[in-house]
């Protein structure tokens, strides 16, 4: 098992940044690639960014390419992702999920039944 825990949420002006952490504990979370989804009310669940096992690749969605990065803390075994959203806009709004996955394929980046574990999620609220 792995348990994923977010955190960094909360409301923010437009332009302004937030960093979520997504925090892991268990099994090895080093094997997995991890994602964050966001999903705003009434609306599908959506990737925004996912990052390989080792680091060594990333994808962004086409919406926040160029304002947010996702990147892994490997230092000391702390087993943390973190999304950096930047030039934050009022539709970035939504809750913020992480989730783990053993490697996938990229074609399958975007399938949440893919992840195997998920946070609990974090809100975001950027207001205009």
């Amino acid at each position: 098992q792995v348990q994923l825990v977010e955190s960094g949420g909360g409301l923010v002006q437009a332009e302004g940044s937030l960093r979520l952490s997504c925090a892991a504990s268990g099994r090895t979370f080093s094997n997995y690639a991890v994602a964050w989804f966001r999903q705003a009310p009434g609306m599908e669940r959506d990737l925004v960014a996912v990052i390989t096992s080792s680091g060594g690749a990333r994808h962004y969605a086409d919406p926040i390419r160029g304002r947010f990065t996702i990147s892994r803390d490997r230092d000391n075994a702390k087993n943390t992702v973190y999304l950096q959203m930047n030039s934050l806009k009022p539709e970035d709004t939504a809750v913020y999920y992480c989730a783990a996955a053993p490697d996938l394929s990229p074609v399958f980046y975007s399938d949440a039944d893919r992840y195997s574990y998920w946070g609990q999620g974090t809100p975001v609220t950027v207001s205009s």
